[in-house]
């Protein structure tokens, strides 16, 4: 097993007045030669942003883009005609393919909007642009499957699973490929390692995954080629 870890302070940072970012990876004016892509895995950025501002129409293509609502609430508008809230708990899955615009703001005039955006880079290019939008509850001390399966549909050999844990309990997991580790809160030992909240592992030739959860802990796995 191969482990690279990513310190949250190591993360690129962006503070405006209305947007707060973290960047796992090279993004924007945010460039790192060691942080280009892990795989498939183009793109996590963590935001927050606030109350009734956001991201006008912009354009994508050839990407997988999948929105995780941590709190708040966000407004999404798209040129292939769709218009909708995201809330928390949900997670939104739009494959730009041959190219989409849309517009991502905060639906509160009050509250933050705290979420994750991930890009794929999709198996297939130019396909045809979509959308899809899911929620889910998530049970204590396992692992749901939010992309991928019975998640939302990617176009990509890939899965997101999240999972809430408690103090003291142990999680395997069986990878089918690499795998991404991000810890959205939490404390949690893989391998002789100590992940707290914003660190991430990058693991390659993987096997069965062992997750030491020292603090109750809300875990993104995200497992792919």
């Amino acid at each position: 097993m191969k482990i690279n870890i990513q310190r949250s302070d190591e993360r690129g940072h962006r503070k405006y007045d209305w947007l707060d970012t973290r960047y796992s990876f090279s993004f924007s004016d945010y460039y790192d030669p060691r942080r280009i892509n892990f795989g498939t895995l183009r793109v996590l950025n963590q935001d927050i942003i606030e109350p009734g501002k956001g991201f006008p129409m912009h354009s994508h293509d050839n990407m997988e883009i999948i929105t995780i609502i941590l709190d708040g609430s966000l407004e999404h508008k798209d040129s292939i005609g769709n218009h909708g809230i995201i809330e928390k708990g949900d997670v939104q899955r739009m494959s730009a393919g041959s190219g989409v615009t849309h517009s991502e703001f905060n639906h509160s005039k009050k509250e933050k909007v705290h979420l994750l955006q991930i890009w794929i880079f999709s198996k297939e290019e130019d396909i045809k642009p979509s959308y899809e939008q899911k929620h889910f509850n998530l049970d204590k001390n396992k692992f749901i499957t939010i992309v991928g399966n019975n998640g939302v549909y990617i176009h990509q050999d890939a899965m997101f699973l999240r999972g809430i844990f408690d103090k003291d309990t142990k999680v395997n997991y069986k990878a089918k490929n690499n795998v991404f580790v991000f810890v959205i809160n939490g404390n949690v030992n893989v391998d002789k390692y100590v992940l707290t909240k914003g660190d991430s592992a990058e693991i390659s030739e993987v096997g069965n995954l062992e997750l030491n959860i020292k603090k109750n802990s809300d875990i993104l796995i995200i497992d792919m080629s």
